[in-house]
This record gives C-alpha cells, sequence and structure tokens, in this order.
C-alpha cells in the first residue's frame, strides 16, 4: 500500500513535468519564432515535451492549486512566495517587476502614448513562473535531503488507518466507538495545526473546542471552518459523553468523512 510520502513524491514529480510543460508553453506564446528555432536546436527530449503543447491558461489553473496545496504542506515558508508570484499586488502603476501570472492570465498589455508603445505584456510573466518553478525544485530537494521531517506525513498515514478502523467499527455496529475513534483523530490533527502555525495551547487536556477557538482567533481557520470542526466535535461529545443519546450511523458517517476531509485540507 502507497505510503503519503509516495503520493507527495508522486505527485510533485507529476506537477514538475507538467511544470515544465506549461514554461515552453509560455515561451512558445510570447515568443513564438525563438520558439521554433530553439526547439531545433535542442536534444530530442525538448523536442518530445514540446509536442502537441496545450495553452498555457488552459492547464496553469489545476496546475496551479495543486502546486500551492503541495507546496502549503512540504515547505510551507515558501507558500506566500509562490501565491506572490501569481496573485497581482496592489499597485499604481503594472511594471514589469510587479506584472504578474494572474496579469498574463487576462492578457493584460500596458501601452502608452499615441503609437500604444508597449510598456510591459505577458512576457513578464515568464520570470514568475520560473520562480514558481523553482520553488517547486526546493520541494524537491527537501524530499532528496536528510533533513526531511516526515512526521507528519507519517502521522497521516496513522491518522488514515485509524479512520478506516472508525469506519469498520462503524460497518459492525459500533457508532459510539467509531465516532470516539474519530474525535480522537480530530483532536490530535487541530494540535498538530496549532503546531504548524505557532498557536500556543496553555490548557493541559484542551477539547476539541478548545482548539477550534484557539485556531479561529489566531485566524487560521475562518467562519465556516471554525463551524464545520465545531459541528464534528458536537458529534464527538455526542458520542463519547452523551450517554442517553445514541449516535445515528448518519452522524458517525459524517463524522468520519469530516475528519477525513479536514486531515487532508488544513495544515
Amino acid at each position: 500500500m502507497p505510503t503519503n510520502l509516495d503520493r507527495y513524491k508522486n505527485d510533485l514529480d507529476a506537477l514538475r513535468k507538467k511544470g515544465s510543460r506549461l514554461l515552453l508553453a509560455i515561451q512558445k506564446e510570447c515568443y513564438p519564432k525563438n520558439f521554433e528555432r530553439s526547439i531545433e536546436k535542442s536534444g530530442q527530449v525538448a523536442k518530445d515535451l514540446a509536442k502537441d503543447l496545450s495553452p498555457f491558461a488552459g492547464d496553469y489553473q489545476p496546475w496551479y492549486s495543486e502546486a500551492k496545496a503541495l507546496v502549503r504542506q512540504l515547505l510551507p515558508d515558501r507558500l506566500a512566495d509562490f501565491v506572490g508570484y501569481y496573485e497581482a499586488p496592489k499597485r499604481k502603476d503594472i511594471t514589469y517587476k510587479n506584472y504578474r501570472v494572474e496579469d498574463y492570465l487576462q492578457e493584460l498589455v500596458v501601452t502608452r502614448g499615441y503609437d500604444k508603445e508597449k510598456v510591459v505584456g505577458p512576457d513578464a510573466a515568464i520570470p514568475k513562473f520560473r520562480q514558481q518553478l523553482a520553488i517547486l525544485d526546493s520541494v524537491h530537494a527537501r524530499f532528496e535531503s536528510s533533513l526531511f521531517d516526515i512526521r507528519q506525513l507519517v502521522q497521516a498515514d496513522l491518522f488514515d488507518s485509524e479512520l478506516d478502523a472508525a469506519s469498520e467499527l462503524l460497518r459492525n455496529r459500533f457508532g459510539r466507538a467509531a465516532g470516539a475513534l474519530a474525535g480522537v483523530v480530530l483532536e490530535k490533527h487541530l494540535k498538530q495545526v496549532c503546531d504548524n502555525h505557532r498557536v500556543t495551547v496553555t490548557k493541559k487536556d484542551p477539547s476539541i473546542s478548545d482548539l477550534n477557538d484557539l485556531l479561529k482567533k489566531a485566524n487560521v481557520f475562518d467562519v465556516p471552518q471554525w463551524r464545520s470542526v465545531q459541528f464534528l466535535g458536537d458529534i464527538r461529545n455526542l458520542c463519547d459523553h452523551d450517554k442517553k443519546t445514541e449516535p445515528t450511523v448518519e452522524q458517525v458517517t459524517d463524522l468520519i468523512a469530516g475528519v477525513a476531509k479536514i486531515t487532508k485540507t488544513i495544515f
């Protein structure tokens, strides 16, 4: 069975390959004549990559979404840089320096004068996209480094196993036990999220509600995320503490599914 580490490495390799094709696509669109000449002089690998290139705008957004999630998980200190090369900042004037990939997708060209002399155009996005690729290369280098911390990846594998066990308990009609186990996973994950964002937890044995409130106060969670965790915590409490009311199969199913989603999307 592939581990989370294997999945991350496979996803990273696929994203780097897609990134190479995207780089060729944006170069072809910005400098078509130079692109054709350079490909003719390049080796077979470059020629193979250049075959049947899709438009940059069509493939970039899915690539960006996947790459952003991977950087958030594996190299969070570079996430702001990665996003910054895409998102256009607030600015009075658009220059080569502050042109972003988002501008390219909108086909933004700045001109001046009666003759509409170009000041900055789509080619200014190429260096920004190269920087995004360089950040992905940094993620790859971290994988290859002995300093890479796999603690969270191993923990994610354990969470998957525990949620599988919770689902098995539910299938065998042990709803309370299933909900309690899923609740433990949620609590552990929220503690890890607090560590990741340097949110101080003062209570010795904080509840899901305590951790949820701390993360909302620190602006790690928005209101919908906070409400979602609050809802899951209520079901967990029903399974753990309220002995008068029996949790329904639907409630425990929602709890397990909700915890699985949070452990995969909130870090």
